[in-house]
């Protein structure tokens, strides 16, 4: 069963790439192409259902992305690496973390699920229980999360990425794996540096929650709000992302 990721650059900065509910390997919008490859190495991996991996069956959990995450890294001979992770992939990373504690540097969390999971209210839980099976549920849940602001011709395009990119039977397996899982209490206290950056416009996963979570978990945690940002930051902004993903990994 193949796990190749997709690979960015050969620098000696090796950075492990876990991508969000509605992303793939290929779904960091423009942040790819603005890496430099002579300082840093980026694998972004595919979890099972997923982009090159959609007809990998699994259990569609956080252990088993980790579990595939750190393979990718053995195959690479990575020993030592940094952990980016977006949304649903910044409870992966996590998981990552305690997994492999010896061989993680840093995470970088880009409006990260934390590891307390996410309370839904009932109304909350019925739109995103329904996005597996509803091309309108993923579309209302994009435009929420991005703070109903933007083009509505963009929305429906990363949309139809979730829909190609992603397994409906993974793709809802997955949301118990990061809304109902807990495990707080294994992370607290956790000295590994951490980066959280958040947008200004991201009603979900924003600065008040990640300074109750991350902020409170992590003694080396800190916090970046980007302007002009929603839940998606590598295509809203991705150059001010960057920005704040090197300067953090230059100062380790």
């Amino acid at each position: 069963m193949t796990n190749d990721p997709v690979l960015i650059g050969n620098g000696p900065r090796r950075v492990l790439a876990l991508h969000g509910w509605f992303g793939s390997a290929t779904g960091w919008g423009l942040l790819p192409d603005l890496i430099d490859g002579d300082k840093y190495s980026y694998a972004f991996v595919d979890y099972r259902g997923y982009g090159r991996r959609r007809d990998h069956t699994g259990e569609y959990s956080l252990a088993e992305i980790s579990s595939d995450a750190l393979s990718v890294a053995d195959g690479l001979g990575w020993d030592r690496f940094a952990v980016l992770g977006h949304s649903m992939g910044g409870t992966a990373m996590q998981r990552v973390l305690l997994d492999g504690p010896d061989r993680v540097t840093a995470l970088i969390g880009v409006s990260p699920v934390p590891s307390t999971g996410v309370p839904f209210d009932e109304q909350g839980w019925a739109l995103f229980n329904g996005a597996a099976a509803s091309r309108d549920n993923r579309y209302a849940i994009i435009d929420l999360t991005t703070g109903n602001r933007l083009s509505r011709t963009w929305i429906d395009r990363m949309v139809q990425f979730s829909l190609d990119n992603s397994e409906a039977a993974a793709f809802g397996a997955y949301l118990d794996s990061w809304a109902h899982t807990d495990f707080s209490a294994q992370v607290q206290g956790n000295q590994t540096p951490v980066k959280v950056v958040v947008g200004e416009h991201d009603p979900a996963l924003g600065a008040a929650v990640m300074k109750q979570t991350f902020l409170q978990q992590y003694p080396n945690a800190t916090l970046e709000v980007l302007t002009n940002a929603g839940h998606y930051s590598m295509y809203e902004t991705p150059v001010a992302l960057l920005t704040v993903i090197e300067s953090f990994l230059d100062e380790l």
